[in-house]
């Protein structure tokens, strides 16, 4: 059973979100937020293993509030919601959210993307990945084309882990990096497992972030 705490300011969208959670046989609603700040303190009582987050609320808003609780060490993952691809959904992702989807999206992958966020997997798909990147690539570094940065980080890599990182930083799928280097799907996710493990990355996001702040992807 998947334990779920939804945060948002409209009672509405609260109550949508429970009424699905509850009718769903593998998800069970443990609690509310409409803030931030009760978010915090909520995911410290009830510990859900997923919280759907929304960005824009008064106060201590979503973005605040997911870096919070992941300073905290928790368990909980983030998955965070919103109406637009903007500043705001790529600020969560780097305070630690281990996915984002829209509102509008469908109840159906609304629950998939809280599975796959339970499983500790991202819900981003390639093609929402490069949308969002592209939307900010002129907002993540002024220099952003220039020389690739120095990390120690990447000095743990092999030569195919690092073609591994910058594949997954352009957004493809398992099964398009196996494509490329002519290489099994299961041998791929082995890659990106040790890929993720070396760099600190807590998933595939934080490691398609990582490869744009050391100019290892560029904006086509």
């Amino acid at each position: 059973m998947i334990t779920v705490l939804v945060v948002d300011a409209q009672p509405l969208q609260r109550f949508g979100f429970r009424m699905l959670l509850e009718s769903t046989p593998d998800t069970e609603f443990v609690g509310e937020a409409e803030n931030g700040a009760e978010a915090v303190r909520r995911i410290t009582e009830l510990r859900p293993d997923v919280v759907v987050m929304n960005i824009r609320m008064p106060g201590v808003d979503g973005i605040e509030a997911t870096r919070r609780i992941v300073a905290a060490g928790g368990r909980s993952r983030i998955l965070v919601l919103t109406f637009d691809v903007d500043r705001y959904a790529l600020a969560a992702l780097r305070a630690g959210a281990s996915g984002f989807l829209l509102k509008d999206t469908r109840p159906e992958e609304l629950l998939a993307g809280i599975r796959a966020v339970a499983a500790g997997d991202t819900v981003i798909a390639p093609a929402l990945t490069r949308r969002l990147l592209d939307a900010f690539v002129d907002r993540l570094d002024d220099d952003l084309c220039g020389l690739v940065r120095q990390d120690p980080r990447l000095d743990s890599l092999t030569d195919r882990e690092h073609e591994i990182l910058v594949a997954i930083g352009h957004g493809l799928t398992n099964g398009e990096i196996a494509q490329r280097f002519t290489l099994s799907e299961s041998t791929v996710k082995t890659h990106v497992g040790r890929v993720l493990a070396k760099i600190g990355a807590r998933d595939r996001i934080q490691a398609v972030t990582l490869a744009y702040d050391l100019r290892l992807t560029r904006p086509n």
